[in-house]
């Protein structure tokens, strides 16, 4: 028998041993976590990724500045994020280099934000925790004046009137650069008015100016892996008796693309008696449009002289080769360029038309290694981006280098942006036609600074 004493420690015991599960009964549950809102987690998201060009005045078919604007949109918006078709970044992300300094892709975090947003039915929240506007610039400034402000100098071409209906035109036109002195340019941008970038297809401009026979002997020594690039650079300063006029490619302009800016110590010098020439691709829309292209220049300062100039390179198997497209088909090309000097290369930039379905840069090193530095896995011939590497992830590449880009096209009924699967296409400059290629900017750089770098690079965490 159990004693009186025995049972009433055992109730005491019990009743004691209750007591943290009644008062943890009586805490409050978490809570749980706050709803998006369009206020405080949806607007700083379009403002740091999107409102580029979703704003009055710019290339978005809608606004997504305010929540009036956006609302009637959200269904749309959650499958194009979701799909990674907005904002355009359309590299594999799982390969290559991934440090950009012009990187608008979403993160998965952005994404999911998107997400649960729309699939709570688009709350507003409270309209004071929205971020301060954007003071955007008008649609027809210069993208980089946001950071360099206005250009020195402003060059533009003829003014084209393209048909409402008509074959596609392949406009030139060659316009003096006035300047009296040389200057080194540090960033450079080319625009077509904002009605005419409904036309303009794609932009090139190219510098003439008179070089000396030195630089001339000195640049073909260095392309024939003869010289280093420092008798090209001392030759550059030099003042020719009777010139010769040398025509490169300087700049391209296609949609998505900005300027160009330069890395640290290095532009591109222009001399007097410089002209530039715009060789600019119009197709119609079936409105008549007036188009005059712009290119803005800004200068280091005067007396500022660069270490390094800067090479405007398209490279690629459509470069200088007859290629076909068979009908039904996705056809596979590569082409190659083999690097003269050690070089940085400053930018990733395919390029195809609608039939372009992908596009691999690898590099093939002198010692036989083979990398992957990109791959552009969704090409969009809507959206010509240029991937900008970061100081510190740009490709440093050997003398030998072999830079080999790989293309795919899609001349099948599958690829929605096909005229005519039946068709065989040929490398050619008209939209219906195919290129590609890889336009980039190619900085070649001494042996001693080559060495330096790779010491560098080496020695960070």
């Amino acid at each position: 028998m159990t004693s009186g004493l025995t049972r009433r420690g055992a109730l005491l015991a019990g009743l004691l041993a209750a007591v943290p599960t009644a008062l943890q009964a009586q805490e409050p549950a978490p809570s749980a976590p706050a709803a998006v809102t369009f206020s405080r987690d949806i607007a700083p998201i379009f403002q740091q990724k999107c409102q580029t060009c979703h704003r009055p005045g710019s290339l978005g078919p809608m606004s997504l500045v305010n929540y009036e604007d956006a609302r009637p949109w959200a269904r749309s918006i959650r499958n194009k994020v979701m799909a990674r078709e907005m904002p355009p970044w359309h590299l594999d992300k799982t390969v290559g280099i991934q440090e950009f300094i012009n990187d608008i892709s979403l993160s998965d975090e952005q994404i999911e934000a998107i997400v649960d947003w729309v699939d709570a039915g688009a709350p507003r929240g409270n309209p004071a925790d929205l971020p301060p506007p954007v003071d955007w610039p008008a649609g027809d400034r210069f993208l980089l004046e946001d950071t360099l402000g206005p250009p020195d100098l402003v060059i533009r071409s003829k003014p084209w009137t393209m048909p409402a209906v008509a074959n596609d035109v392949f406009f030139h036109a060659v316009v003096d650069v006035p300047l009296d002195q040389a200057r080194w340019i540090r960033a450079a941008e080319t625009k077509p008015s904002l009605a005419g970038r409904r036309i303009a297809h794609h932009a090139s401009t190219y510098l003439h100016q008179p070089e000396s026979d030195d630089f001339i002997e000195a640049e073909l020594a260095f392309r024939n892996g003869q010289a280093g690039i420092e008798a090209v650079l001392a030759a550059q300063q030099h003042r020719a008796s009777a010139p010769v006029e040398v025509r490169e490619l300087f700049t391209e302009w296609a949609q998505g693309k900005e300027g160009e800016v330069y890395p640290p110590d290095t532009g591109k010098l222009v001399k007097p008696g410089a002209k530039v020439e715009f060789d600019i691709h119009y197709h119609a829309v079936g409105e008549e449009i007036t188009d005059v292209l712009e290119i803005g220049w800004w200068f280091h300062p005067e007396g500022v002289t660069p270490r390094y100039s800067a090479e405007y390179l398209a490279f690629g198997p459509f470069i200088g080769g007859e290629l076909e497209i068979p009908p039904h088909t996705v056809a596979q090309h590569q082409g190659s360029y083999v690097l003269p000097g050690p070089a940085i290369l400053h930018n990733f930039q395919p390029h195809m038309h609608v039939r372009g379905k992908a596009l691999l840069l690898e590099a093939i090193y002198p010692s036989g290694l083979r990398e992957i530095i990109n791959y552009t896995d969704r090409f969009d011939n809507n959206w010509h981006i240029n991937y900008i590497y970061a100081e510190d992830a740009a490709p440093l590449l050997p003398k030998g280098t072999v830079l080999l880009v790989t293309t795919w096209h899609d001349n099948t009924a599958a690829n929605r942006n096909n005229p005519d699967p039946r068709q065989w296409v040929l490398n050619g400059p008209r939209t219906i036609d195919e290129m590609g290629h890889v336009n980039a900017q190619m900085i070649f750089i001494t042996d001693e600074d080559f060495e330096r770098i790779t010491r560098e690079r080496a020695a960070e965490p």
